[in-house]
């Protein structure tokens, strides 16, 4: 797959069983069930590239770089920004909650949700990322630019 980043993606799209093919128990359930892993144990959550990327582990289509990942402390791998074009948004008022769902804009897959103005980082963007969602590529970095998901 080669992504243009700065351009809408192609959509994927595939029949539940053929997701169920492709992806572990878990992993469906959170990237086309909308589930959550429990906070803190994550593949993810405690880990720190310093190069690299994350793509969709439905897809593969690039998200995030290493450098957008910090240590927010809330139990799932945060990011404060996507590559451009990347991840879309939804409003999402399951569990009594209004929060901003955010996707994969590529495959729709579930990747967590998007919080606003907290101040971890100067984006004022935390993404909270299930790690079942997406998976690690350890060189190089996709070609595309990265920007806050809210203002881009």
């Amino acid at each position: 797959f080669f992504f243009d980043l700065s351009h809408r993606m192609a959509k994927v799209v595939k029949t539940d069983a053929e997701w169920r093919a492709q992806l572990s128990p878990e992993e469906f359930n959170i990237l086309r069930k909308k589930g959550t892993e429990r906070g803190g144990t994550g593949e993810y959550n405690k880990f720190y590239p310093t190069e690299g990327y994350f793509v969709c582990k439905g897809c593969g289509a690039p998200l995030y770089s290493a450098a957008a990942k910090f240590d927010s402390g809330c139990g799932w791998p945060a990011f404060d920004k996507c590559y451009k074009g990347a991840v879309k948004t939804e409003i999402d008022t399951s569990h009594g909650m209004r929060r901003i769902e955010i996707m994969c804009a590529a495959c729709d897959g579930h990747l967590g949700h998007v919080f606003e103005n907290e101040g971890f980082t100067k984006t004022m963007e935390r993404h909270c990322v299930n790690s079942a969602s997406v998976k690690f590529v350890k060189s190089g970095n996709p070609p595309g630019v990265e920007a806050p998901v809210m203002q881009g």
